[in-house]
């Protein structure tokens, strides 16, 4: 069988691809499991030589990858050399983890005791639509690092480059069958993988109620999961911030990937008294927002992922009080405005739910404590910025709000080397960091007497 996938910016088919059956899913976690025994064999240094060869592989077709990736999630091209370059530099950071994964010794009466780090086995990695090789790399190179096997399902809306990148991992000399892409619904394909008994841990990055539903067929085998979910991030912005870094970061803040990002700053808390020249600064953002052809270099926003998402924002800004919006390109593609809402209600649906568009609310305050109890007054946790010259009062507000991911002067919570991963409703687990490579193993607990 095989799926059309749509070119979100052009409405027209990019590929066909072949798709696998939920049938067909124990043939290849069957293959996966006499792999992964076969690369846990292998030395440390060689499966570290071969991850290095991955991201070596990766950055050989960066500007290939990239157009891909340009292609079929619509985001712009600078941002899509940017996730490629990301993916290479994620495999090369694990690479090291094989010659390093150790564990400890652990003084006791009448022996030794040692700790050890062993692969799960087989992983199912499930990843959404909006990051497609980002997130698939950040599971991938530290499950295999572990040295576990990898079951990925992609989404069916962007399975390009994860078809390639499993294509770049045997090439680079993974065993036949330890990285398998697999391409289907989530309804079937995902669902099976899920709950496949040979699958040891499910690794997903979805909404939130995919995770729960996740979560919930995984708890029936005590299958381990980590879940990176939903969000609905803050930032709160003081008088004192350098209110035009405030305003122009929100190109990227909200605005980046068409605000399909679960770290999108979608809500805005202004102090009162600086929000009138807040808003004169982000209409020069939005007016100024360059919006179109992914592949254009000038381009810094493109379309939404396919019409059905489309309908599914628009409905959020529908009777909504819009004080600004930016402009889009006529005709074909998914195209959404950039757009503000003004004034906005916390009870407000706009500003309750997670909308995975390029859509943001401005909410005045007037107080430190109120900003924090507001912004915490969510079912999600994920991330969130803070603006202000005072630091600390930055401290003070990091550590009141409930967010895993933060960031101060900036809208950028994220790097390769540092935790990643949500309170709340927004997951379970991290991501990313030194320490992500422990969440695909079991912890092994040896005493050897030295009594007579």
């Amino acid at each position: 069988m095989t799926q059309a996938v749509i070119e979100p910016a052009t409405e027209q088919v990019l590929a066909e691809v072949g798709t696998t059956a939920a049938a067909e899913l124990d043939r290849v976690v069957d293959a996966a499991r006499a792999a992964q025994r076969h690369w846990w064999s292998l030395a440390p240094s060689a499966r570290g030589a071969a991850l290095a060869a991955i991201a070596a592989g990766i950055e050989a077709e960066a500007a290939t990858l990239a157009r891909l990736e340009a292609r079929n999630v619509g985001m712009p091209i600078g941002d899509a050399r940017g996730a490629v370059a990301g993916a290479a530099a994620t495999f090369r950071y694990y690479a090291a983890t094989p010659e390093r994964l150790g564990g400890t010794t652990i003084p006791v009466a009448g022996g030794v005791d040692m700790t050890f780090r062993e692969p799960l086995g087989v992983v199912g990695v499930i990843t959404p639509w909006n990051f497609p090789l980002t997130i698939a790399s950040w599971k991938i190179a530290p499950a295999l690092a572990a040295g576990n096997a990898v079951v990925h399902k992609p989404a069916a809306l962007t399975p390009m480059t994860a078809i390639e990148l499993g294509r770049i991992g045997l090439e680079a000399g993974l065993p036949e069958g330890l990285l398998s892409v697999v391409v289907g619904s989530g309804s079937e394909l995902g669902r099976a993988l899920v709950e496949h008994p040979d699958v040891a841990k499910v690794s997903l990055t979805g909404s939130t109620a995919v995770g729960v539903d996740v979560g919930e067929r995984a708890a029936r085998q005590i299958k381990r999961v980590s879940l990176e979910l939903g969000g609905k991030s803050p930032s709160i912005v003081f008088a004192d911030a350098d209110l035009d870094q405030a305003a122009a970061g929100l190109a990227g803040g909200v605005f980046g990937n068409a605000g399909q990002d679960c770290c999108a700053r979608s809500r805005v808390f202004v102090e009162r008294v600086a929000l009138e020249p807040f808003l004169e600064r982000l209409e020069r953002t939005v007016a100024g927002m360059r919006v179109g052809d992914p592949l254009d270099e000038e381009t810094e926003m493109g379309p939404l992922i396919s019409a059905g998402h489309r309908t599914a924002v628009a409905e959020y800004t529908a009777g909504a009080q819009i004080a600004m919006q930016g402009s889009v390109p006529d005709g074909p593609g998914y195209w959404f405005p950039p757009t503000v809402l003004h004034p906005l209600a916390d009870g407000d649906r706009a500003a309750r739910e997670e909308i995975f568009g390029p859509v943001v609310g401005i909410l005045p305050f007037d107080r430190e404590e109120e900003a924090i109890a507001r912004a915490n007054a969510t079912p999600y946790g994920l991330a969130g910025s803070i603006w202000t010259r005072d630091g600390a009062r930055a401290l003070r507000v990091a550590r009141g709000l409930e967010a895993g991911a933060l960031a101060i002067n900036s809208y950028t919570s994220v790097r390769l080397g540092t935790p990643f991963g949500g309170f709340k409703q927004s997951g379970i687990g991290r991501e990313l960091g030194a320490d992500a490579p422990e969440a695909y193993t079991e912890l092994k607990n040896v005493f050897m007497s030295t009594e007579g």
